[in-house]
């Protein structure tokens, strides 16, 4: 069975497990409140106190609240001893590597990583045990999580206004964009009401919303309009999957993008991207020790990796450089580097013209102009 598939088996036990307990926990807690709450009623009213409470001792005894939580604690304890075991017998491990981390940089991705989730909360709270700088960069993290916050927030109960607002707001500034997202939750809103059956509040809305977007998207308007002849068979109507190619959380997904693109910041936290990389290369990784026979004292060692490692489109974060005399693409040990001449060639590549001789003058491949090894510059792309 496939090594990540069990870690991810055992931890979803893990969670299930932790799930239960905090809604047994939960109960418990309610029917207990409950309890003392009526008991201090009755003393309120003069009632007898020590009649009182030996009722609520009698009451708690019934609930059983120790026995519940110690049940469920018990299971809980249970699947994470199993998932222990399941990390010690998974080969993922060998794929890691022991590196010095630095901790305060890494609390910061967790608090960013919490913020941007919404859990405000929990990462005031790591804020405040782990003593987390909070510099200018992560106030504008805090301060960026918050107002997207605001904004998509209310797309869960299906609320467009805030969302519609900002588009609107800066509609200038997203252009394109902005009109297809916006006109993505004006239909998202509309299909909304007539799944309701509020034909006469689908009819209103539409006056007021599609006229925007009726010169540039008519075919879809169209369509949408169509839909209030179909307002009690929804299900069958034959444009349906076409009309919201989003829905509702993936339109809610694409604003944050906008928005954090709008404020030149990455759509996704570093500590969301760093996981994701690591869970689309660890197959491959474990592959490549396995075939390669690699000890961990050896896979420790290497300081790049000997093959190619294609994570994908969506973990490119900036332009590549390719030299066109090697069709090498460059890296930290084999970096552009930029002639007299201007043209820019790989160091490698440089270091063969010139015979791995820094003085040795050698013919630019691409116009007539000398130069040596020495006089090139290092680029930073």
């Amino acid at each position: 069975m496939d090594p990540i598939a069990t870690v991810k088996d055992g931890f979803n036990q893990v969670a299930k497990r932790q799930k239960h307990y905090h809604s047994i926990s939960q109960a418990v807690t309610d029917r207990a409140f409950e309890g003392f709450v009526e008991s201090l009623v009755q003393i309120l009213t003069k009632n007898d106190p020590k009649t009182v409470l030996t009722e609520l001792k009698l009451k708690l005894d019934s609930l059983l609240p120790i026995n519940h939580l110690q049940e469920s604690q018990k299971e809980t304890n249970t699947s994470l001893t199993k998932f222990e075991k399941v990390l010690g017998k998974s080969d993922v491990f060998p794929a890691s590597i022991s590196i010095d981390l630095d901790h305060q940089l890494v609390d910061k991705m967790l608090v960013e990583y919490l913020y941007r989730q919404g859990l405000f909360e929990v990462g005031e709270l790591l804020i405040k045990e782990a003593e987390v700088e909070v510099d200018d960069q992560l106030s504008e993290v805090i301060a960026r999580s918050l107002e997207i916050h605001r904004v998509t927030e209310p797309l869960k109960e299906k609320d467009t206004e805030p969302a519609m607002r900002w588009i609107s707001e800066n509609s200038e500034k997203l252009k394109e964009e902005a009109s297809k997202l916006e006109l993505e939750l004006v239909s998202l809103k509309y299909w909304e009401i007539l799944r309701q059956r509020k034909r006469p509040e689908a009819l209103r809305f539409a006056r007021a919303y599609f006229p925007k977007f009726a010169s540039l998207h008519s075919v879809k308007i169209r369509k949408l309009i169509v839909a209030l002849l179909w307002v009690r068979d929804l299900e069958n109507y034959p444009h349906a999957e076409e009309l919201f190619p989003l829905g509702w959380e993936e339109a809610s997904r694409e604003l944050t993008k906008l928005y954090y693109n709008l404020h030149d910041q990455p759509s996704s936290s570093l500590l969301a991207v760093a996981l994701s990389a690591g869970v689309e290369s660890l197959p491959r990784l474990l592959k490549l020790i396995r075939v390669m026979g690699l000890k961990e004292e050896e896979w420790g060692e290497m300081k790049e990796l000997p093959v190619d490692l294609e994570l994908g489109d969506e973990f490119r974060f900036h332009s590549v450089f390719v030299c066109p005399v090697s069709r090498e693409q460059s890296d930290v040990y084999n970096p552009p580097m930029m002639m007299p001449c201007r043209h820019v060639l790989c160091k490698e590549t440089i270091l063969r013209l010139c015979l791995c001789c820094s003085t040795r003058r050698f013919k630019c491949p691409y116009c007539p102009a000398y130069t040596t090894a020495s006089a090139c510059r290092q680029l930073y792309i």
